[in-house]
């Protein structure tokens, strides 16, 4: 016998269904019953949990963008190294292939911000945070002696996050000679001038794909 789920589980499947519908139709054009559909619910039953459609498109772009800052420092939040810090922050900052949900929802959301203030100020907290993000790590190593930075720390910092949002672009669209991992090199090669640093550090282990949730 299957257990029903939980409000909250309930919830985190319609954020899933949502991003799905909106890499689909559009993150400023997706209407309600498309977003019922991927969850495979009544539109009265995705209501039920979200009594307003706004509020689920944002929680789904939330939990995309969660991805792209809270998760990258946590994951190098015990790394003392201030080299592996910022190669394992660039690796992570990449869509894992062309079919990357959560870059491809980022790029949707890119083109409705200048549309939909609420989605351009996501959008610019995101960066914000981005770019401190980069910044300690520089600061960092600077401090310990291991990076001699070229430019002020903002500066490299936001070159940092534009080469990921750029190259990010490029996979999506399915460039047919950039990959990750290529997209990773270059990015590192920027950050090797800027820092006076060589950056070898070790492989990160790969990262898992979000899997889609089923439904009971």
């Amino acid at each position: 016998m299957t257990s029903r789920k939980s409000r909250s589980e309930r919830r985190q499947d319609l954020i899933e269904a949502a991003r799905r519908a909106m890499i689909q139709h559009g993150t400023d054009t997706v209407l309600l019953n498309q977003v019922a559909e991927q969850a495979g619910l009544t539109s009265g039953a995705v209501l039920y949990h979200y009594p307003d459609l706004r509020d689920l498109l944002l929680d789904a772009h939330h939990a995309g963008m969660e991805r792209f800052y809270e998760l990258r420092v946590k994951r190098i939040a015990d790394i003392a190294d201030p080299v592996q810090k910022l190669v394992m922050t660039i690796r992570s900052g990449l869509p894992t292939d062309a079919d990357d949900a959560d870059v491809r929802l980022l790029c949707e959301l890119g083109g409705a911000a200048g549309r939909n203030r609420v989605y351009a100020a996501l959008l610019t907290t995101l960066y914000d945070r981005q770019v401190s993000m980069y910044q300690t790590i520089l600061e960092l190593g600077a401090a310990q002696g291991v990076f001699t930075l070229a430019a002020d720390s903002q500066t490299i910092a936001r070159n940092l996050v534009a080469l990921e949002d750029a190259y990010g672009y490029r996979i999506v669209a399915r460039h047919p000679t950039l990959r990750a991992a290529e997209a990773v090199e270059l990015i590192v090669s920027y950050a090797r001038l800027v820092t006076g640093n060589p950056l070898t550090a070790q492989e990160e282990p790969a990262r898992p794909r979000r899997t889609r949730r089923t439904t009971t």
